[in-house]
């Protein structure tokens, strides 16, 4: 009894020394924060989407921040986020001051050896992604084709739009890696107008489109069951669709798998926050726990719902890893992952204009 006694005073003991450590760390990040300004770089110009996302969490991410320093949105685009990147990576202050959002290709952008890149995401902090949603691949439900598998066995017409578009990628590498006979009609002017051409039967399917965007603007589809769902790109299935695999369940060995998370990175790096290497690692943990009390801010969660904007985080600690995954693969894996991207069976659609840049 007295041996218990005494371990459970250790126990004690130590719990609460844990607890003083870590006020003690809470209480130095308030006091370097206090009165301080952030500043949250975007790497886009004004107005597009990754500027929106960013400005309304910049009017809110502050008053969770220890300290509550001021936080002010700054553009700084430039060749894709990459000149934000480059900044962030090697003249930005290092100590937690400096927010950022660069694009959701930035890792795979890396992994495939993109020219203009000065940096090594895996050093960045990542603090959030503010949206993670899938994309999907679907045919029209008259095609005949319900499964990847029904799609080797049969041509079948996918609309999509510009040839470096994820309506092209998905296809693409889907014909490449499991044997489909995708015939990708490319040169459409956005997704709707591929919308519109599957009721009018003139394609089969779409190469790609955001299960947000399907249920926001044809719930009726899929309420009616008017389109198959071939697979689903992102991170984790859908809480609302269990059915249909990822893509990367479809990988028949370990290096397709490989091949298949670089090719989803995108979708699961979304609306990326992050800061600079280096920063403190108190601080880091105070910026994604900011991060994360945000997403459940009942004024932010108002402020968003007025906005009509779609949020679906993913923690820091969890997108610190996924970009690890993307940027990890072996020289031999990225080699692959050029070759699967390569477009075959791809075909331009008649009429389609040349120039300007299409709208997912």
């Amino acid at each position: 009894m007295f041996r218990t006694i005494i371990v459970l005073a250790a126990v004690l003991a130590a719990n609460a020394t844990a607890a003083s450590a870590q006020t003690a760390s809470t209480n130095d990040v308030a006091e370097f924060y206090r009165g301080k300004t952030v500043r949250l770089v975007i790497g886009y110009g004004a107005g597009g989407g990754y500027d929106l996302y960013a400005r309304l969490l910049a009017r809110f991410i502050g008053e969770h921040i220890p300290g509550k320093p001021t936080v002010i949105a700054q553009n700084m685009p430039g060749a894709g986020s990459r000149s934000a990147g480059n900044w962030l990576y090697k003249v930005a202050p290092k100590d937690g001051t400096i927010l950022a959002v660069l694009g959701q290709a930035t890792p795979a952008d890396q992994a495939l050896g993109q020219p203009g890149i000065q940096f090594d995401v895996r050093n960045f902090n990542w603090i959030g992604n503010m949206v993670a949603v899938n994309n999907i691949m679907i045919t029209w439900h008259e095609s005949g084709v319900r499964t990847i598998d029904d799609a080797k066995k049969r041509p079948l017409a996918i609309g999509a739009t510009g040839a470096s578009s994820p309506s092209v990628l998905y296809p693409t590498v889907a014909n490449n890696l499991f044997g489909t006979q995708f015939k990708i009609v490319s040169g459409y002017p956005g997704g709707g107008d591929i919308m519109i051409a599957l009721e009018r039967r003139e394609v089969d399917g779409r190469g790609s489109d955001s299960w947000a965007s399907l249920k926001a603007n044809n719930p009726d589809w899929i309420r009616d069951k008017k389109v198959n769902i071939l697979f689903q790109v992102g991170p984790k299935r859908e809480a609302d669709l269990p059915g249909p695999p990822l893509l990367t369940e479809l990988a028949q060995n370990d290096e397709q798998k490989q091949v298949l998370e670089v090719i989803s990175g995108d979708a699961a790096v979304g609306r990326p926050i992050l800061t600079a290497p280096d920063v403190p690692a108190e601080r880091v943990r105070a910026l994604r726990k900011a991060f994360d009390d945000t997403m459940r801010d009942p004024a932010f969660l108002e402020a968003a719902k007025k906005a009509r904007m779609y949020f679906n985080p993913i923690g820091g600690d969890e997108l610190q890893q996924i970009v690890g995954r993307i940027v990890s693969p072996s020289p031999q894996v990225i080699e692959r992952v050029k070759e699967v991207i390569r477009p075959t069976n791809l075909q331009v659609r008649p009429g389609a204009k040349k120039g300007g840049a299409p709208k997912e």
